[in-house]
């Protein structure tokens, strides 16, 4: 009898990834169905620039061609740039607002929008098992942030804990509270990297490393809670 070959299927090919204008017409769709203002910003940001370039160019070089169009060109590219600026910030704006309220949100903020000079775990370093409160601590310039999630009435005393932990390690580094919650002074989710930064600085880049290795040190009594979500990748619960 005479074999019978098979030739193997083909491997399924990966699904090819969206190209940026795609990714960037994704995330400016998303960022107006959650910001209501996001297109009024967006559209101010580019026709400003552009009509700084139209005046200049009537005022400047209204008989020399290459100069006028020379201004109207710089007026666009300031203005596209402009709007891609205001459209990654209001577009972070609208992504940590889906996912504000969630256990690991501010686990996203530390892990995805913290700059130089400020070192942060995604994991929190206390959980409350029973409400799912979080405390997170953060290292920099400031010294030690604590950042309650959850109310205040609740994760006040919880941060209380974490400060005894820090101060009998490293009694000479201040340490700043901050909360994100629910409660009316609490700060939003989206503002907690630029509230950071604004902590008066006390430490050096060196003492900044040191202070985080000794603080490595403590390890985690916290429950485990949801890693730090991407907050670029969160969708909005459907409504029921």
């Amino acid at each position: 009898m005479a074999r019978t070959t098979t030739t193997p299927a083909p491997a399924a090919k990966a699904p090819k990834e969206p190209g940026r204008l795609k990714q960037m017409y994704q995330v400016f769709t998303m960022t107006i169905r959650y910001d209501k203002l996001a297109i009024w910003w967006l559209l101010a940001g580019f026709l400003l620039p552009v009509l700084a370039g139209l005046a200049l160019a009537f005022i400047l070089s209204r008989d020399q061609v290459l100069g006028f169009v020379l201004y109207i060109v710089s007026g666009v590219l300031g203005g596209v740039l402009v709007f891609l600026i205001i459209l990654g910030r209001r577009a972070e704006r609208a992504a940590y607002s889906q996912i504000a309220g969630q256990p690991g949100a501010v686990g996203a903020v530390l892990k995805s929008s913290l700059r130089r000079g400020w070192t942060a775990s995604e994991m929190p370093v206390a959980v409350s098992p029973k409400t799912q409160d979080a405390v997170y601590r953060a290292v920099g310039k400031g010294g030690v942030a604590l950042i309650g999630e959850g109310p205040k009435s609740r994760t006040q005393t919880m941060l209380e804990a974490e400060r005894k932990n820090v101060s009998r390690i490293l009694p000479n580094v201040p340490v700043t509270f901050l909360y994100v919650g629910p409660d009316a002074e609490a700060t939003p989710l989206y503002k907690l990297p630029t509230k950071l930064r604004g902590i008066k600085s006390v430490l050096r880049k060196p003492e900044i490393l040191a202070v985080s290795n000794r603080l490595n040190s403590l390890g985690r009594n916290g429950l485990p809670i949801p890693k730090g979500m991407d907050p670029l990748k969160a969708r909005a619960p459907r409504p029921r």
